[in-house]
């Protein structure tokens, strides 16, 4: 949600560098646009294909005077070009004469006596023959340039007086070869990297050497999110991941259900001779592509490939993707990527007219060597990405290390953004964006952030509407020390409440971090099972503006937590912490009380616990950006399993008891090729002991109207208390595959969800008789059989909101137990 944030209040009209431009549509005699047709300049390589409605748009750095026009089953045509640009071209195809003696294919392309499926098995059988994956070991350079660009710039635009002072960055416009559209070049970022891979052992290292930056250069969550938008890919894949989704690949095994495949040419490509293949979707609403790409006729490996998205596609906030790879033999036989060239037009409409963003990718690749064999430990190792020197690197190594020239307007991005910093409209514009993507207001002068502004109002039945003002220090993103504290007031309750932590970075190496804080605040224990000793941390159960049913099990919490943490691997991390917390129930319709006798005749209503905690988080393949206290989470398919060991420790600090708690939590995200993503989450935990209510484990229930993931929406807070559990979440977002076969919902593009959920838990009665309150006597644990749920969910609704439908499996004896429930939720997805 912050990328898309970002990229939908980025800024961004037409210097004419290149020397042919043509645009225009292409037709038949009875004026039916010709989809998927060959346009290319008369002796050259440089040429494009018609999209769905036939129109097209072509250029060159080269001036050409002749258009060339072909699509199977009609004569080619050659249009002279007088002039250097000419736009809106009306060009109609003739049926062919020897009509008897050319297949035409329109629609649904038959799988079977098809040539180019036959070519396309072909590729499947060789395709591990090609690239890097032939070798156990290789090694390249990598040139990457990211660059966003406003565009559909117009003389409206220009005069708006939203650029009132920014009129200068207008001189620096140019002309997308891809759209035909004029954009303003607003972001520059460039990378140069060495990657090395053993195919062996199934590793990967590469090792950032230098990096340049116009205009963001100190911001590297930006740079890293932007990164994690355009991940690497590998056309020979089944599927292609971007934005989140899964494209089936036109090269996929099961591209002949998805696709329609086309053989329309065949030529030399240098000294190869090589097949040209169309290739289109077979239904809409898929997340397919449309294209073509050349084969060489003896190594079945790609030459040259163009994918771009198709416009119905079941995708939000991106009009156009395509995407560009050239490829260069090695040794005569070999096929290894030179180059890789990705857009993606960010916009509100799918509307030609619309205004928007570019995002624009350009990796080059060179020097390749193979065979080195460098050991396992080489890369255990990791080079420091944040080094001073990779931000610094002098214009000789940029000369020396460009494997692609800048052209003008690329060279003018850096003064242009270095001089739009100056400007205070555009200061706030970027201010404001930060703020809706940190949650933070920047207070540059006291060194300091204000907010969470999200956590400023919230209401629930002990504190009524509460109001809550915080803030940070900030000197910088990789700041080694950061205070962060808030205050809160409640209008029910009439009390202010508060808290204060401290976090220090006292070693970069394997990050050790020590950290402090106490808090004095009223929450909703059990919104989850899982440990947190997280000193700022509240839940949202305990700060909800609507919510079903009465929320008044609330519980005053006195807490103070230091820890130790340390990260000896890469995303291994363990902590040790210290707590001493105090808990007494906020309500007088709620009571925490326990027995502090063996005779169960005196009871005390506060609990005074210090406890010992061991925990270790793994969160593989995650990627971070920063190198400070505080790092920044840039993607979110990644794994998590954390494994905690506590110790309640009685007399320590007049602690009231002995106890050991053992819990383990495993997250993990799944693509499931072309049918969506699943969330899985497995929680297993028991508390050994006899502890009283107040420390037992709250399964979660959820009494707002959001949709919470690893909550039970419709359990009510306390229905079910457990000292030993097992609880499982299962989400599967199918992302409209099922509704795009229906021809009334295709167009809105809606996704099906659907979820189940259960959880399985024993409550010792030792537990049971400690509880003074008869609490316990009413609720239990779901011991008998599993307690379960599960929904139905409609997402993508106004591109914005999702309304789930939940329904209750068992347990319906329950008090107040709810059947059916609805929530939702708002979010920017893609």
């Amino acid at each position: 949600m912050k990328k898309l944030l970002f990229l939908l209040t980025l800024l961004g009209t037409t210097i004419l560098v290149a020397q042919t431009k043509v645009s225009g549509v292409v037709k038949d005699d009875t004026d039916y646009p010709i989809a998927f047709a060959n346009v290319i300049f008369k002796g050259s390589t440089t040429g494009t294909i018609t999209d769905e409605n036939g129109r097209f748009y072509i250029e060159s750095d080269e001036r050409y005077n002749v258009l060339q026009v072909s699509f199977v089953g009609y004569d080619t045509k050659e249009i002279d070009l007088p002039k250097a640009v000419t736009y809106k071209m009306n060009i109609v195809l003739s049926e062919g004469n020897e009509l008897d003696e050319v297949v035409i294919y329109t629609g649904k392309q038959s799988k079977k006596n098809n040539p180019a499926i036959d070519i396309l098995r072909k590729i499947w059988a060789n395709r591990r023959s090609n690239g890097t994956k032939k070798f156990k070991q290789y090694q390249y350079d990598k040139y990457e340039k990211l660059e966003f660009d406003l565009n559909n710039v117009d003389s409206t635009m220009v005069q708006s007086k939203f650029f009132k002072g920014m009129e200068f960055i207008f001189e620096k416009m140019d002309t997308s070869n891809i759209t035909g559209k004029t954009y303003l070049p607003i972001f520059l970022n460039e990378a140069v990297s060495k990657v090395y891979g053993n195919n062996e052992i199934d590793k990967v290292r590469e090792d950032l050497i230098g990096n340049k930056n116009s205009g963001f250069s100190n911001n590297q969550t930006i740079i890293s999110f932007i990164k994690d938008l355009y991940s690497d890919y590998d056309i020979y894949d089944n599927y292609l991941k971007f934005f989140d989704k899964s494209f089936v690949s036109p090269l996929s095994r099961t591209g002949i259900n998805t696709y329609n495949y086309v053989l329309s040419d065949s030529a030399f490509i240098g000294d190869k001779w090589c097949y040209n293949i169309i290739y289109y979707p077979r239904r809409k609403n898929e997340l397919t592509f449309k294209g073509d790409f050349w084969v060489n006729d003896t190594t079945w490996a790609i030459k040259d490939i163009n994918l771009q998205v198709s416009k119905s596609a079941n995708i939000n906030w991106i009009k156009d993707i395509y995407i560009e790879q050239e490829f260069d033999v090695l040794n005569d036989s070999v096929f290894l990527i030179t180059r890789d060239y990705f857009m993606s037009d960010f916009s509100l409409s799918k509307k030609d007219k619309s205004k928007g963003v570019y995002g624009k990718r350009t990796t080059l690749f060179n020097n390749y060597e193979f065979d080195q064999d460098k050991g396992s430990d080489f890369y255990k190792e990791e080079a420091d990405p944040y080094a001073f020197e990779i931000y610094n690197q002098n214009d000789d190594f940029w000369s020396e290390n460009r494997l692609e020239k800048l052209n003008k307007d690329e060279k003018g991005i850096y003064k242009m953004l270095d001089t739009l910093k100056t400007v205070p409209k555009f200061k706030r514009i970027y201010n404001t964006a930060s703020i809706l993507a940190t949650g933070y207001i920047e207070i540059p002068k006291l060194r300091m952030d204000y907010g969470p502004i999200f956590s400023t109002f919230g209401y629930n039945d002990v504190e009524g509407i509460r109001i809550r003002t915080g803030g940070r220090t900030y000197y910088g993103p990789n700041d080694k020390l950061r205070v962060q504290g808030y205050t809160a007031y409640g209008f029910k309750d009439n009390q202010f409440k508060y808290g204060i932590s401290g976090k220090w970075l006292f070693s970069r190496k394997n990050r050790w971090i020590a950290s402090l804080g106490t808090r004095r605040d009223v929450e909703q224990i059990g919104v989850s099972l899982t440990t947190s000793n997280d000193v700022l941390g509240r839940s949202f159960a305990s700060s909800s503006l609507f919510a079903t049913g009465d929320n008044d099990r609330l519980t005053s919490v006195n807490l103070t937590a230091l820890g130790l943490s340390v990260e000896p691997i890469k995303n291994m991390v363990f902590s040790l912490n210290g707590t001493y917390r105090t808990l007494k129930s906020a309500s007088n319709t709620f009571d925490l009380s326990y027995y502090t006798d063996d005779t169960f005749t005196t009871s005390s209503p506060r609990i005074k616990q210090t406890e010992l905690n061991l925990s270790a988080t793994y969160t593989p393949k995650r990627k971070t950006t920063g190198y400070g206290v505080e790092r920044t989470t840039v993607n979110s398919n990644h794994a998590t399993i954390f494994v905690s060991l506590s110790q309640g420790i009685k007399g320590a600090l007049d602690s009231d008891f002995n106890y050991s708690k053992a819990q383990l939590f495993y997250r993990q995200p799944w693509q499931i090729g072309g049918f969506g993503r699943l969330f899985s989450n497995v929680e297993i935990g028991k508390t050994f002991g006899e502890v009283p209510l107040g420390l037992l484990n709250v399964i979660p229930g959820n009494q707002s109207y959001f949709s919470i993931f690893n909550t039970f929406p419709l359990l009510n807070f306390y229905e079910f208390v457990t000292d030993t559990y097992t609880s499982v979440h299962l989400e599967h977002n199918f992302n409209g595959r099922l509704f795009s076969r229906i021809p009334a919902l295709r167009k809105l593009n809606l996704r099906e969800i659907v979820a189940i959920r259960g959880v399985w838990g024993e409550l010792s009665q030792d537990n049971i008789n400690l509880d003074a309150s008869g609490f316990l006597q009413t609720v239990g644990a779901p011991n008998e059989k599993v307690y379960w749920e599960y929904s139905f969910g409609i997402g993508n609704i106004f591109k914005v909101f999702r309304i789930d439908f939940n329904f209750r499996g068992n347990y319906f004896d329950n008090p107040d137990a709810r059947k059916f429930g609805v929530t939702g939720s708002f979010g920017f997805m893609f």
